[in-house]
């Protein structure tokens, strides 16, 4: 089975790139997504959030406020690093699950699509590892733009994640994302063709179809040792 791990910053078009991968029939876990599921009321996540953050930042029918939550975390290096830590096990082991799913039914490359694969140490279950750049000025600007916000504010959420520029120093593809739809098109087409390369062998063998050959040459190896074994004592 291949994971490939797909990051970016905020407003660098990584959900596109994920879109285009869904789009293709390649099956997406996003990080995003459980984290959501992974805050719903009365979950594990939901309470120790709550504890920590208090009733503030929930809504009126209990939910948590993510906005109200966002504004907090963003402007404050230490709260988001709390949140982060409180969040951690219960996303990981959601995207886990996930996984396991998509291994069930005999998928053979799964897109990890996480935004911070580098900083939660996810970077290690992935192969290749795509991401998704723009220059800061231009990231600034669509963020601004996307989310109606002042340039402060647009800062205060580009600097709260490692710099795009780092996570493209770190990554084994870059995808620049500076140009138009069209030309962030071509480039994934490229990308499309190392995703979908036949498996490597350890991939394979990572594979449920891999697992249940092994399986199967166990078997066989058990039974023709077992023949042998019979013929020599008779």
């Amino acid at each position: 089975m291949r994971i490939v791990g797909l990051t970016g910053g905020i407003a660098s078009g990584k959900s596109t790139v994920s879109n285009l991968f869904k789009a293709q029939g390649i099956p997406v876990v996003d990080a995003d997504v459980v984290a959501r599921d992974a805050l719903k009321k009365g979950t594990g996540g939901w309470k120790k959030v709550v504890e920590a953050f208090g009733d503030d930042i929930l809504q009126p029918d209990g939910e948590v406020d993510r906005p109200a939550l966002g504004r907090i975390v963003f402007s404050n290096p230490d709260k988001r690093q709390l949140l982060n830590r409180l969040l951690a096990p219960f996303i990981s082991s959601g995207i886990l699950q996930e996984i396991l799913k998509l291994w069930l039914k005999g998928h053979k490359v799964i897109v990890l699509d996480v935004p911070l694969l580098f900083e939660a140490k996810m970077d290690k279950w992935t192969k290749p590892i795509i991401t998704v750049w723009v220059d800061r000025e231009t990231q600034l600007k669509r963020l601004v733009s996307r989310d109606g916000i002042n340039d402060e504010e647009a800062n205060n959420k580009i600097n709260a994640q490692m710099s795009l520029d780092s996570k493209r120093s770190k990554a084994d593809i870059v995808i620049d994302n500076t140009g138009s739809l069209d030309e962030l098109k071509v480039q994934f087409q490229n990308v499309l063709h190392v995703v979908t390369r036949p498996l490597t062998w350890s991939e394979f063998m990572l594979s449920r179809q891999g697992a249940f050959s092994a399986f199967a040459f166990v078997v066989l190896g058990v039974l023709v040792a077992k023949n042998l074994f019979k013929c020599d004592a008779s």
